[in-house]
């Protein structure tokens, strides 16, 4: 075996990078993923050792990796030489622990519940599908859209609280793929578009009706995947989803009512987001695995999926995406596909992305304009939306703008400064 020339800091790297490289728990793809951030003749020790460890795909693969690169490990503070053939990502964290959950009465009084209010937070018998509006843990609004309703089902006071504390005690600790840049600390719109900026081709794909689609069966799953026992999973699962209401589907379209009256993740959750990109974890791994083997980049963010590259056959690269896509039981919305070459206006999440990623030179130009008639006739009569807090909606749209141009944000700024926000 080779001596150790890895330090702990690298070891942690080159596992790091291995996470964000493998597409699947197999032979031909666990070796593929180690020759890229490990010498050669290696490669073979450390998949045997892997696997020795660890047959099925595990929860944590980093640990497991950091683990079987234990013989190559370097007990002192340096490695003698560096040895990754790519840099990683500049900060590498691994998932912190999971809370040991096993049975139904402690998992309530982890939540500062009884057995009942949980089983009633859980709506394990789904009374609340045909329950008064006052006993049911979700309000609902609908929001139009050019294609139909968006329907929000905001968690009340009770289970919003419920939900954020398993976010930030459990959910969160549980590790997205590094392609998904939506719902994810530090990420934004900016870091899913750069990887395709000021590239010939770029491809974008939107999923339809994405959290409703996620049933609770999906949801389950991640928390098994998790270690969970079975009943511990369920309940989670439920925490997280739910039933819409018979009586608020009225008007809303048969396929998207039919989703609705299923389990499914909640628009207006808090644990949605990120259940969403743990559910999609399979999807993003293929993806990327797809991207990686043809010398192409893929990101996502929330529903939106993008894939570019330099020599790119855009409708092989469509039509593998698509077939990826539904094997993974998700639904493309047709009217949102686009092959964008460099001669186009090539945008990603309201990015143009031709050369850097900014909001397009129209949008700036018109919150100019806006701005500037503010300060001429007031506030008031730029409010065409009726916008009960203006000033926080104009605020809004200047730091979305600035997020990828500062000079721009300063300009707006300077200009809203000019303005009487009360006239």
């Amino acid at each position: 075996m080779t001596e150790p020339f890895l330090s702990a800091h690298e070891t942690a790297e080159v596992a790091a990078a291995f996470s964000r490289t493998y597409s699947a728990w197999t032979w031909p793809e666990i070796v593929d993923a180690l020759r890229s951030v490990l010498p050669a003749e290696v490669t073979t020790d450390v998949a045997d050792r892997i696997f020795e460890l660890s047959t099925h795909e595990p929860r944590h693969p980093a640990r497991v990796v950091v683990e079987a690169l234990v013989p190559w490990t370097h007990p002192a503070s340096e490695a003698r030489r560096p040895i990754l053939l790519h840099e990683p990502e500049p900060t590498v964290t691994l998932p912190e622990a999971l809370p040991d959950l096993y049975d139904v009465e402690q998992f309530a009084h982890w939540l500062d519940f009884t057995v009942p209010e949980l089983e009633w937070f859980a709506d394990r018998g789904q009374w609340l599908r045909t329950g008064r509006p006052p006993l049911r843990h979700y309000r609902i609004w609908r929001r139009e859209k050019r294609d139909g309703v968006r329907v929000i089902e905001a968690p009340k006071p009770r289970m919003r609280e419920t939900q954020r504390r398993l976010l930030r005690r459990l959910i969160e600790r549980i590790p997205a793929h590094s392609a998904a840049r939506g719902f994810v600390p530090g990420s934004s719109p900016a870091a899913f578009a750069w990887p395709h900026t000021d590239r010939p081709v770029v491809v974008r794909v939107d999923l339809r009706h994405c959290f409703e689609t996620i049933t609770v069966q999906r949801v389950r799953a991640v928390f098994r995947d998790a270690g969970y026992q079975p009943h511990i999973a369920r309940l989670l699962a439920e925490l997280c989803t739910t039933t819409t209401p018979v009586d608020e589907l009225r008007g809303v379209d048969r396929t998207h009512a039919a989703l609705l009256r299923e389990r499914h993740l909640p628009q207006g959750a808090p644990t949605s987001p990120h259940l969403a990109n743990l559910v999609m974890r399979s999807l993003d791994r293929r993806l990327d695995g797809y991207a990686r083997r043809n010398g192409l980049r893929y990101t996502r963010y929330g529903d939106d999926l993008a894939i570019s590259g330099d020599a790119m056959d855009a409708d092989r690269a469509l039509w593998t995406v698509l077939r990826i896509v539904e094997d993974e039981r998700f639904t493309v919305h047709p009217d949102k596909v686009r092959i964008m070459r460099s001669h186009q206006r090539q945008r990603l999440a309201g990015l143009v992305v031709n050369d850097r990623p900014q909001v397009a030179r129209s949008e700036y130009d018109n919150l100019r304009a806006l701005l500037h008639n503010a300060r001429v006739h007031g506030a008031s009569s730029q409010n065409r939306h009726d916008h009960p807090d203006f000033r926080a909606h104009v605020y809004g749209l200047i730091a979305w703008m600035g997020a990828t141009g500062e000079a721009r944000r300063r300009r707006l700024l300077d200009l809203a400064a000019t303005v009487d926000w009360d006239s």
